[in-house]
């Protein structure tokens, strides 16, 4: 063969190869799955608490299980609202910076997806020097708008307190970078030129704060039936994207990973009573529900359920890889159909 031929692979062939690579892996943690607030759209239930010290024990026995043999390990914190169970973050991350200390050669990044209503500049300073120095934030326009959608749960608005510590990141000098997350509904629309404005002038000149714009879609939640949503093709968003992408510093609406980290076979959710699943979005779908995390770190997994997450690779169907999750809801049963090899 030749070394033109060698070289000749397709992006979807290298995105497949780096999802199935053993020396890497993406660890999803739901340090609890309460929440101090009530989105309108959001599509969870509350059900299950704080992470149990026998999944803390597990998260951290895996760890010591797979560093050696690891080139990379990056913890995602996500719930509910991680923020609420600061201490099994402490706890486990300082975990997993011990572990990167004493093995060369392995990478380690961390990054948290918060309401941002208790990350203020100490503890974002705190967690930075745990290895968390990626923070997304979710805006929902200004105060009146984001009041509306964004409220705690009894019933308060939370826009002041999360500007004020997002000020207070941007005034201090912690080694951190914050992705604002702008929701985009048909309600906002209006008032978002002059909230991006804002937006813009007073982060957008520190490195660290890029924005991402976002249409709220339905994903399940109680309120999808009254939910209006914009159209993905609707021409007034990429005239908002124009006032947020300056000097590089903006992200595109439409730059989606090509691949879901769900249709990753080195990505795990391991979820507060330590089921562990694939994707964040469907936490109430039986499917996807792939096993469980043992305290002494190994892994109990259903083969068959966890093949059905990554069966855009074997079919080569970019929308499974996509978005695993979609897919199937959206095409029912049959694609839940995996038909297996001999042998397996």
């Amino acid at each position: 063969m030749s070394g033109a031929a060698l070289t000749d692979i397709s992006a979807f062939d290298r995105e497949m190869v780096t999802s199935f690579r053993s020396d890497r892996l993406h660890l999803i943690l739901l340090p609890t799955e309460q929440c101090n607030f009530r989105c309108t759209y959001c599509y969870e239930d509350f059900a299950i608490g704080r992470m149990r010290p026998e999944v803390v024990e597990g998260v951290k026995n895996l760890i010591d299980r797979r560093h050696a043999e690891l080139s990379h390990l990056q913890i995602s914190w996500f719930g509910g609202e991680p923020m609420l169970a600061r201490s099994v973050i402490e706890e486990v991350a300082s975990h997993a910076s011990q572990a990167q200390r004493r093995t060369p050669g392995l990478g380690y990044g961390s990054d948290m997806t918060t309401n941002g209503y208790l990350l203020d500049h100490a503890a974002a300073e705190r967690l930075a020097g745990l290895g968390i120095r990626r923070f997304q934030v979710s805006l929902d326009g200004p105060a009146r708008h984001h009041d509306h959608t964004r409220v705690r749960a009894d019933g308060q608005g939370t826009f002041e307190r999360i500007w004020r510590n997002l000020l207070s990141i941007r005034d201090g000098s912690v080694d951190a970078h914050v992705l604002l997350r702008v929701h985009l509904t048909p309600a906002n629309l209006d008032v978002m030129p002059a909230f991006l404005t804002q937006v813009r002038d007073t982060f957008l000149d520190d490195r660290r704060f890029r924005v991402f714009l976002k249409r709220v879609v339905r994903l399940g939640g109680a309120g999808d039936a009254s939910m209006e949503v914009l159209d993905a093709e609707d021409e007034r968003i990429t005239a908002l994207e124009e006032i947020v992408v300056r000097d590089g510093q903006g992200e595109s609406l439409f730059e989606a990973e090509p691949v879901c980290y769900a249709a990753r076979a080195n990505s795990l959710m391991v979820r507060a009573d330590g089921r562990l699943g694939k994707c964040t979005v469907g936490l109430s779908e039986p499917g996807n529900t792939v096993g469980r995390l043992l305290r002494d770190g190994t892994l109990e997994v259903d083969a068959p359920l966890f093949r059905r997450w990554l069966q855009g690779w074997e079919s080569r169907d970019p929308e499974l890889t996509a978005c695993p999750y979609e897919a199937f809801t959206r095409q029912g049963p049959k694609l839940l159909q995996l038909t297996a090899r001999p042998g397996s």
